[in-house]
């Protein structure tokens, strides 16, 4: 398959972590002549090995379009050097901040026109070129944010590699994407940090109740410190208002709870305290609600079948084949370790209506399900 993008020369990747070297793997898949570029000589060929280009050299053609993908904080003075250097190329970068990076391109005297910032909406707990996938940007939003006097065949460059690469474009302004990440990423990771380093004191009996749950709200944990010192820094405005009003919540909340530990039983708490903290999880289970659902179209309910799964080879498949033979179609999925057991139990989202027919089907070939 050949790509938009590859009609005027090389694409020229600067950097090459997860995004450079996933964006890489992806072009070149599709035919796409992909040059490389990183200040460590390691990470460099590491990329040409899993196959997401080739290191730049001297000779190499201009290329028509630059994707530079460094962190945050200089991800400036890279765009800066890149449109100096390729006069005639398109320049955008998929750091995860915008505003700031237009802010010092502005101040520097950068050519605008030929640059516009971009985001795809994508990545893994996993960092590094090790870690790059050519499809880690199929079906995710790719934010495309016109530097105000970026031109239209700029733009358009843009969005055609965020096609080629299977996301889906959507065009934000600067400021208004950085307010939106705060909310729907960079405060998430906070979060998910706070909680998990209260486990570092944890007794070893408290860690052995661990649930699903406190895996789901700590999986971000494990992210790069390094990185997200420079996105955190970068977005600082948009995230400490985000966090100032989440403070906020927090206070009502262990107010309420003030009240209801100096309380003598439940009849005695003092009034209003319980309403807090039930309106609390009323208004998460709201915003819960509005996170679109599967491939980003208007959230839906599901209703889910459990089954219990041996935890040896090929059952969780055995699994899968018996429900596709049901001509059932799985909506989501999450497995689940049961504590001391050598089971596990596969949770699976359906389609309202088809639970009771899935439930059958899945009892008469002698899975044992979770009511």
């Amino acid at each position: 398959m050949t790509s938009t993008v590859a009609t005027r020369g090389p694409v020229r990747v600067v950097g090459t972590g997860l995004l450079g070297a996933s964006v890489g793997l992806a072009l070149t898949t599709r035919g796409v002549e992909v040059v490389l570029h990183d200040p460590s000589r390691t990470a460099l060929a590491l990329a040409r090995d899993v196959g997401a280009g080739r290191p730049a050299t001297p000779d190499d053609a201009p290329p028509a379009l630059v994707v530079v993908a460094a962190p945050p904080d200089v991800t400036a003075d890279v765009v800066l050097a890149e449109l100096a250097a390729f006069p005639d190329a398109v320049v955008t970068d998929v750091a995860s901040v915008k505003g700031s990076v237009l802010d010092e391109l502005r101040a520097a005297g950068a050519d605008l026109t030929r640059y516009v910032g971009s985001h795809p909406m994508a990545g893994r707990e996993r960092s590094g070129p090790a870690a790059a996938v050519p499809e880690l940007f199929v079906g995710r939003p790719w934010v495309v944010a016109d530097s105000g006097t970026s031109s239209a065949a700029a733009l358009l460059a843009v969005r055609a590699l965020a096609v080629d690469l299977g996301a889906v474009p959507v065009d934000m302004e600067a400021t208004a994407h950085d307010a939106a990440v705060a909310v729907v990423s960079h405060v998430p990771q906070v979060v998910s940090s706070l909680v998990a380093s209260r486990l570092r004191d944890a007794s070893d009996q408290a860690l052995g109740l661990a649930g699903q749950g406190l895996r789901d709200v700590t999986r971000l944990a494990s992210s790069d410190p390094a990185l997200w010192t420079s996105i955190l820094a970068a977005n600082a405005d948009a995230v400490r208002g985000v966090l100032r009003d989440l403070r906020g919540d927090l206070d009502v909340v262990i107010a309420a709870l003030d009240r209801a530990a100096a309380a003598t039983g439940p009849e005695t708490v003092e009034l209003g305290a319980l309403a807090a903290i039930a309106q609390t999880v009323a208004d998460g289970n709201a915003g819960a609600a509005r996170i679109p659902g599967k491939h980003g179209g208007a959230p839906r309910t599901y209703e889910v079948v459990t089954a219990l799964v041996p935890d040896t080879p090929g059952e969780l498949a055995r699994l899968l084949a018996d429900v596709g033979d049901a001509g059932v179609n799985l909506e989501d999925l999450r497995l689940e370790h049961s504590a001391g057991r050598p089971v596990g139990m596969a949770s699976m989202w359906v389609l309202p209506g088809r639970s009771e027919h899935l439930e059958a089907e899945l009892s008469a070939r002698g899975w044992r399900l979770v009511s």
